[in-house]
């Protein structure tokens, strides 16, 4: 069967799209930020390669055009930066510090926690740009000796974390303006949790890409200090 599929890409980008239209269509139905698209299809992909014995090398090789995809659709989140342009000029200062202190925090913390566990270098290094995008973070991991695969999963697992528990924490720490709450999703969620401030309002969603991609420039710059 392996074999049968090495030479099938369109199988595997069939497996993706089908497994987050499933997702979607069950955030739809129930309305739980549990169900998120790309966690449950995630799921559905990692059962279908275990049962089928598919090596994942394979199933990565064969979506690659899906990945070439990734930073384009990253560059249209400044669509709704263009409609609030003027709304963000007023804060860009505030947006900038926040953004700032929180990369920092973020690095910081992940360095402190990896060596208070006695983590290797390699596994730190890939889990430092866990708050970016994928297509910054897996870069620079793997620029600096760290594995790609693993800062994928945790650049992933940090946007959902974000995504569902989001709201919970903002409402936890009295986060009530758009703005500051764009700034925590942008910065500490990248674009899966920006989906979520999209959804709040379209300031909140236009801040939070904002702060993503500040944030991924100033990690760019202050991950070699880091390590």
């Amino acid at each position: 069967m392996t074999e049968i599929l090495e030479n099938n890409s369109f199988f595997f980008i069939a497996l993706t799209v089908v497994a987050f239209c499933i997702g979607s269509a069950c955030q739809k139905r129930w309305k739980l930020a549990v169900l998120n698209p790309i966690l449950i299809g995630s799921g559905i992909v990692m059962l279908t390669l275990s049962v089928m014995k598919v090596p994942a090398s394979t199933y990565q090789a064969a979506c690659q055009p899906l990945s070439y995809l990734m930073t384009p659709a990253t560059i249209c989140l400044g669509i709704s930066f263009a409609e609030q342009v003027q709304t963000l000029k007023e804060h860009l200062w505030a947006i900038t510090i926040g953004v700032t202190l929180g990369t920092i925090c973020s690095l910081g913390s992940v360095a402190v926690l990896a060596k208070s566990f006695g983590l290797s270098e390699v596994l730190t290094v890939s889990l430092l740009p866990k708050s970016v995008t994928t297509a910054i973070g897996v870069v620079l991991s793997e620029q600096a000796g760290g594995i790609g695969a693993v800062t994928t999963v945790a650049i992933i697992l940090s946007g959902i974390f974000c995504n569902i528990a989001g709201p919970a924490l903002a409402r936890w720490f009295r986060l009530q303006d758009p703005v500051a709450k764009g700034v925590a999703y942008g910065t500490a969620g990248h674009v899966i949790a920006t989906t979520r401030a999209m959804a709040e309002s379209p300031l909140c969603g236009a801040v939070s890409s904002l702060s993503l991609t500040v944030a991924g420039i100033i990690t760019s710059l202050v991950f070699s200090a880091v390590i």
